[in-house]
């Protein structure tokens, strides 16, 4: 196993994904990757809650979200699927979130839209596990990377915001340290994308952020063509999860139920409709995130719940 780093800087992140894009770095299977990336907007500097407006930001101001990558991964071809195994994460000591920013019908609805954004800040202290918002409530960390994706098969150049069958920016707060994520290559070298370091979040993340910072995560990259599910799937410390990515809430969760019943099915060797039984007993369906324009729902099998 070779160990590598990579650090965000102008030439080793990317604001879309594409499948023409020059990896920044090639990795082979098995090897450990520690990224350093920044918070999803590229910030450089900390700031308050009077909000980030003219804080320096990697790629200049106005630019988009922005990732760490492609790093391709030899040997990596369609039809295989990249294990992406999660080893360490550790969020900066410093964090934000926004509200009232996306000026949707949710907001309307809420009545919270307004003309100008929310502007959160949070101190993380990652040895007590803890961080502390600028109004006084804290909440336990839970570090994950909001986004974990390999490049798609389509031509041209694919933004950040949504999820896609590869993954991308999937938000799913279950993506912790121990956890392994399985995405189907699209391209020959995979060219995985990992960034947008979330220190703790909740299902749904409802105001479209979450606590959004700067991350150090090592992780590890294998080849894989063994897999029970073909679609996007994990392995995680609360349980299996497979997913469903769609504008349709509804569609999102068929998709996800439809994944982990193939899998419960081979596991346990039964007919479909027995699948079905079985997931209603014990299978628990979240909203992952509602806050790109794909939404997306989780399928979760805690461990141990089906013996």
């Amino acid at each position: 196993m070779t160990e590598h780093t990579l650090t965000a800087a102008v030439d080793t992140v990317a604001a879309s994904f594409s499948r023409d894009r020059a990896p920044v770095l090639t990795v082979d299977p098995g090897d450990e990757v520690t990224v350093h990336s920044l918070d999803v907007l590229g910030h450089l500097e900390r700031f308050g809650s009077g909000g980030a407006q003219g804080v320096p930001r990697l790629l200049g101001a106005g630019s988009g979200l922005s990732v760490c990558g492609p790093i391709e991964v030899r040997g990596a071809e369609p039809g295989a699927m990249l294990a992406v195994h999660l080893v360490a994460l550790e969020p900066d000591d410093f964090g934000w979130t926004m509200a009232s920013w996306q000026h949707s019908e949710l907001e309307r609805r809420l009545g919270v839209e307004a003309p100008e954004t929310t502007w959160l800040t949070w101190d993380l202290d990652v040895a007590a596990g803890r961080a502390r918002s600028a109004v006084g409530p804290s909440v336990e960390l839970s570090p994950f990377l909001g986004v974990i994706g390999l490049s798609p098969a389509e031509p041209g150049e694919h933004s950040v915001v949504p999820p896609h069958a590869a993954g991308g920016n999937l938000d799913c707060r279950a993506l912790v340290a121990g956890s392994t994520l399985y995405l189907p290559v699209q391209v020959p070298g995979a060219m995985l994308h990992v960034g947008d370091g979330h220190g703790a979040q909740g299902d749904g993340e409802v105001s479209g952020t979450a606590v959004e910072c700067a991350m150090r995560s090592t992780l590890t990259v294998d080849v894989v063509t063994d897999r029970p599910v073909p679609t996007l799937h994990a392995e995680t410390p609360s349980g299996r999860i497979t997913f469903g990515l769609s504008p349709d809430l509804n569609e999102a969760a068929a998709q996800a139920l439809e994944a982990m019943l193939t899998w419960i099915q081979a596991e346990h060797d039964v007919t479909r409709p027995t699948a079905l039984a079985l997931a209603s007993a014990c299978v628990d369906l979240r909203v992952t995130q509602i806050a790109t324009p794909v939404w997306g729902v989780h399928a979760v099998l805690p461990p141990g719940a089906l013996d």
